[in-house]
C-alpha cells in the first residue's frame, strides 16, 4: 500500500515539473544582427563629428551696414558655409576694429586677420604692377566691368606683388566722380581747390590744378564737414553710403580720373592649413560669387546713391562738354607715360602691361 502512495506521489510531481517548464517550440532565437546600413549612417555621423569647422576672421574698414559688409562679405560668408558643409566660418570684423584700412593687406601677412578686404592704393608703391588698373584716361564703362577687367588682367600677369598672399578675387569701383562744395563746370573752377585723394589720384589731380590732400575714406566726411577738404574723388556710392551728400553740394562727371580696386585675399599659411577639398570648395565658390555679386558691388550702389542724393539732398549734377573732357584727359596723360616708365626701370614691360589692359577694355566695355 505505502509503495504504491509512493508511485502516486512520484507521478504527481513529474505533472507539476513539466507543467510548469516552458514551452520549447523547437526553434532557436537568432543572434541579434545589426542593420549594415544603420551601422554605416552611424559611422558617416561620426566622421561629420570629427571634421574640423575653421573659423576665418576677415578684417575691412567698410561700415557695418555698408553693402560691402552686408552683401558682400556676409553674401560670400554665408555661400561657403552652405557649399562646404558648415565647415568653413568666416568672422568679419568691419569698420576697422581689428585693422585699418592702410594695414590690412600686411596685417593678412602677417596674420593678424586671416582675410582682409581692401583698397590696393592704401599703401601706394606696395602693388606697382596693379596701377595699371587705376591710370587715368582709362574709361571703365560700370564697376562690374572694371572688375572684371581686373580680375582677368591679373590672372594673365600674374604679378609677383600679389603672391604672398591667396587672392581670393578683386573688385572695382568703375568710374568715379568729383564731388565738391562749390560747382566745377571747368579746369579753371577746379584750381586751387582741396581734393580728398588716395592712390594714383594724388598724383593725377596736381595736373589738373587741385591740391590733393591723401586720406582714406573713412576720414573724408569728417574732412570735408570741418572745411579741411573742399572735394573729394569717388564712386558715387559714396554721396549715401558715407554720407556725402550731406556736407557737398555738387557732382561733376570724372569717368576717366577714377577706378580704384580692393583685394579679398587670405593669410598664405592659413590657405595652406586648408584641407584640399576645402580650397577646392573656396575657389568654385570665388568665381561664381564674384560673376553673381562681387563684380557688379558698385553698380547697384551708385544708380541708388545718386538718385537719393539728388532727390533727398538736392546734389546738383554737372556734364562736362566733350571739348572740357579732352582738355582734362590731355592733362593726365602724363600719368600713363610716368607709368610704363616706372615699369621698365622695375624690370617690366610696362607697354605690355598697359596694352593688355586696353585690349580688355576694349573686348569688355562692348
Amino acid at each position: 500500500m505505502k509503495k504504491r502512495l509512493l508511485f502516486v506521489g512520484l507521478v504527481l510531481l513529474l505533472i507539476l515539473a513539466s507543467g510548469c517548464a516552458p514551452e520549447d517550440d523547437g526553434e532557436v532565437d537568432p543572434e541579434p544582427v545589426e542593420d549594415e546600413d544603420e551601422a554605416a549612417a552611424e559611422e558617416d555621423i561620426a566622421g561629420e563629428e570629427e571634421e574640423e569647422v575653421y573659423q576665418l576672421s576677415l578684417a575691412h574698414f567698410f561700415p557695418a551696414g555698408h553693402p560691402a559688409e552686408v552683401d558682400l562679405v556676409q553674401g560670400w560668408a554665408e555661400e561657403l558655409e552652405q557649399a562646404s558643409g558648415g565647415r568653413i566660418e568666416i568672422i568679419s570684423y568691419p569698420g576697422e576694429t581689428l585693422l585699418d584700412a592702410d594695414d590690412i593687406y600686411s596685417g593678412v601677412l602677417a596674420g593678424t586677420a586671416d582675410i582682409g578686404l581692401s583698397a590696393f592704393f592704401y599703401t601706394r608703391g606696395r602693388f606697382p604692377v596693379l596701377e595699371v588698373f587705376e591710370l587715368p584716361g582709362i574709361v571703365y564703362e560700370d564697376s562690374y566691368m572694371a572688375s572684371k577687367i581686373a580680375w582677368e588682367g591679373i590672372k594673365e600677369l600674374d604679378p609677383e606683388e600679389v603672391r604672398d598672399t591667396e587672392l581670393m578675387f578683386v573688385l572695382a569701383t568703375g568710374p568715379g566722380d568729383l564731388f565738391t562744395t562749390e560747382p566745377v563746370e571747368s579746369l579753371e573752377d577746379l584750381q586751387g581747390m582741396k581734393i580728398r585723394a588716395a592712390g594714383l589720384s594724388a598724383e593725377t589731380l596736381p595736373l589738373l590744378g587741385a591740391e590733393p590732400e591723401a586720406m582714406p575714406q573713412p576720414d573724408a566726411y569728417e574732412a570735408l564737414h570741418r572745411g579741411m577738404v573742399e572735394g573729394n574723388l569717388a564712386p558715387v556710392e559714396v554721396l549715401k553710403g558715407w554720407r556725402h551728400a550731406e556736407v557737398t553740394d555738387y557732382l561733376t562727371r570724372t569717368p576717366f580720373l577714377y577706378n580704384a580696386l580692393f583685394f579679398v585675399t587670405m593669410n598664405q599659411e592659413k590657405w595652406n592649413e586648408l584641407p584640399s577639398d576645402l580650397q577646392d570648395i573656396f575657389l568654385e565658390v570665388n568665381e561664381r560669387f564674384h560673376e553673381k555679386v562681387a563684380a557688379g558691388l558698385w553698380d547697384a550702389q551708385n544708380e541708388e546713391a545718386l538718385e537719393w542724393a539728388v532727390e533727398e539732398t538736392g546734389q546738383q549734377v554737372i556734364e562736362l562738354s566733350e571739348a572740357e573732357q579732352e582738355r582734362w584727359i590731355e592733362k593726365v596723360q602724363p600719368i600713363q607715360d610716368d607709368f610704363i616708365q616706372e615699369m621698365e626701370e622695375l624690370g617690366h614691360d610696362g607697354e605690355a602691361i598697359l596694352d593688355t589692359v586696353m585690349r580688355l577694355v576694349e573686348e569688355y566695355n562692348r
